[in-house]
């Protein structure tokens, strides 16, 4: 064999290798069919009723469409949602009297008046367009199955939604601190009231025949999982109360309640996790039993899948990790309170538990559950009422308490955000409105807080401030500390510095500290500096004079020189044109 590398040859395509070959039409023969999404698990779609049924045939493979491998409809939840949303339009085409007999037969008129029909149904724009978006999804993709089914009017009206500008809906509220803090002390006293339930294990019994009927019974939801009304030890345990007068309302599920979490115990876990991680609580119901992750230093990385966020759906939040007060000591008991349940039914969902006499994973809360909860625990929204909790503000409600713990600062508020999104979505909400103007209003205390102006008047005795109200002052009642421009009354507890330091401020700072005190005295020299301020004008441009002295100018001539009479001012006047005061000016000022 030679040494010498052999000449190669050019790649050649033939015309055809290239070309994708085309996926098999999913018809759809029936309406009544079930869709297995990609998240979430399997849907039976019933649109039996619908009519006409041509119509309702395209409108179902469309959906078959739209929630196959690749398709925008990817979560469970969001299918059903557009499927309980199409039987709005058959009853439109119903009520308008339209003869519309399949896809062939739609035209851009009917889109218009569905969104006018829905308007006068007495829909809010932004619940409206929900709606009509799924609508022309819909038609969207019966056009993308079959090009010719749709007229050239229509398919021009699908390119967009709606005519009429967008109204972005309300966004949704947090909750108030008084209701996070019922919130977080119920959902903690429910986590460990569980957790010493399960550890206690089944209740014994003082009876002899019951506590052998009880322990047949556990022992074979130990064994097999679950036990069913009809088995034999559970038709004993119930003969065996039966004789003895015993009641036994939810029997079957207060034996698995020994063994297991129940639907119910699930909301305080999912409750606590939201408030404590701030994650999204479709996140929270889709962690997996491995989602800890890189434990260090007493935290640790909670892994979760935010399907919405396309092209980035795997993230990771790092959280604090130690007792059961913490995020990630809490899901560390909640692995460990699963694990009877999820060796009798394996799954690697976090949320494993007995619901409606199986063993269920996955969360699919209904509403009274929660309702349940709150009511149970008595929590009340800020007006007394009973609290219809909604899960999803859980979030908004944790950033809200970290915006203030953070006192406002984005920097630090903005985590997994920009800037921007973190205010725009978390801080601008209407819970932490009443923060957001008393902060304005004490910004504008602070700008508007000027010196105590001593005005001086031929009466003797003290005279009051005119600005804060405060106790009568003396004109020689000030500080020892003597400024140029004013008294201080503390040098060394500036409001501008450090407690114990001195003021750090420029010396026409003083005429808008709230420690100076500005007597008659003092005008000669305000005036002196009120003359070199309009002097400067000459030198620089109206923009940078504006800039320096603009602030300092208006104080002295809208604040100070008005709180005294003429006569003290032009007593201060002549008292400048005979003894001029020395002239402080650092560098900055003639710079």
């Amino acid at each position: 064999m030679s040494a010498r590398p052999r000449k190669g040859r050019r790649v050649g395509f033939c015309p055809g290798e290239g070309a994708v070959p085309a996926a098999p039409r999913d018809t759809v023969a029936g309406l009544r069919f079930t869709i297995v999404a990609q998240h979430g698990g399997s849907l039976l779609v019933d649109f039996t009723k619908l009519r006409p049924r041509s119509l309702a045939l395209a409108f179902a493979q469309a959906l078959r469409g739209l929630a196959g491998f690749g398709g925008p409809l990817g979560v469970r939840s969001t299918v059903k949602a557009y499927a309980t949303s199409l039987p709005r339009f058959f009853q439109y085409l119903a009520a308008a009297g339209e003869r519309v007999s399949g896809p062939q037969d739609l035209r851009a008129r009917h889109v218009d008046g569905f969104e006018a029909w829905l308007e006068a149904q007495g829909l809010s724009r932004p619940h409206l367009f929900t709606v009509l978006v799924k609508v022309v999804a819909w038609l969207r993709q019966v056009a993308a199955d079959d090009p010719q089914l749709i007229a050239p009017d229509l398919r021009e009206r699908l390119r967009y939604v709606s005519a009429k500008p967008f109204q972005p809906s309300r966004p949704r509220d947090a909750l108030s601190p008084f209701v996070a803090r019922q919130l977080r002390d119920a959902a903690r006293a429910d986590v460990l009231a569980i957790a010493a339930r399960l550890l206690a294990g089944p209740p014994a019994e003082e009876d002899p025949e019951l506590a052998r009927a009880s322990a047949a019974a556990h022992a074979v939801i130990a064994e097999h999982g679950v036990l069913a009304a009809h088995d034999p030890e559970m038709m004993q345990l119930y003969r065996a109360r039966w004789r003895r007068g015993l009641k036994s309302p939810q029997l079957v599920e207060r034996l698995h309640e020994a063994h297991y979490l129940t639907a119910g115990d699930i909301v305080p876990f999912l409750v606590l996790l939201a408030l404590e991680t701030g994650l999204e609580i479709e996140c929270c119901k889709t962690l997996s039993v491995d989602c800890l992750r890189n434990a260090s230093a007493g935290t640790v990385e909670i892994a979760y899948l935010k399907r919405r966020a396309r092209g980035a759906e795997r993230k990771a939040i790092r959280v604090r990790d130690g007792g059961s007060a913490t995020p990630g000591g809490l899901i560390r008991r909640l692995i460990e309170l699963t694990a009877a349940a999820r060796r009798h039914h394996p799954s690697d969902s976090l949320w494993v538990y007995y619901r409606w006499g199986a063993l269920s994973a996955g969360i699919r809360q209904p509403r009274p559950t929660i309702d349940a909860w709150t009511a149970r625990h008595g929590v009340t929204d800020d007006e007394g009422r009973p609290l219809r909790l909604v899960l999803s503000s859980l979030r908004k409600t944790h950033k809200a308490l970290w915006y203030l713990k953070a006192e406002g600062r984005m920097a630090r508020f903005a985590v997994g955000h920009t800037v921007e999104v973190a205010a725009r979505h978390y801080a601008d909400v209407p819970a932490l409105r009443p923060l957001h103007e008393a902060t304005v209003a004490a910004a504008l205390e602070d700008a508007l807080a000027g010196p105590r102006i001593i005005a001086e008047s031929d009466a003797p005795g003290p005279e009051t401030a005119d600005g804060d109200g405060g106790p009568p002052i003396s004109p020689d009642a000030v500080s020892p500390q003597e400024l140029w421009l004013a008294s201080c009354r503390g040098f060394f507890a500036s409001p501008f510095g450090d407690a114990g330091a001195p003021c750090p401020t420029p010396f026409w700072g003083c005429l808008a500290c709230a420690n100076a005190v500005i007597a008659a005295r003092k005008l000669p020299a305000i005036l002196g500096f009120l003359a070199f301020v309009e002097n400067e004008r000459a030198g620089l441009s109206a923009a940078d004079w504006a800039a320096k002295f603009g602030e300092v100018h208006a104080r002295i001539t809208r604040q100070i020189l008005p709180a005294f009479s003429a006569t003290v001012l032009d007593q201060a006047r002549a008292s400048l044109a005979d003894l001029p005061p020395a002239i402080y000016l650092p560098p900055e000022a003639r710079a």
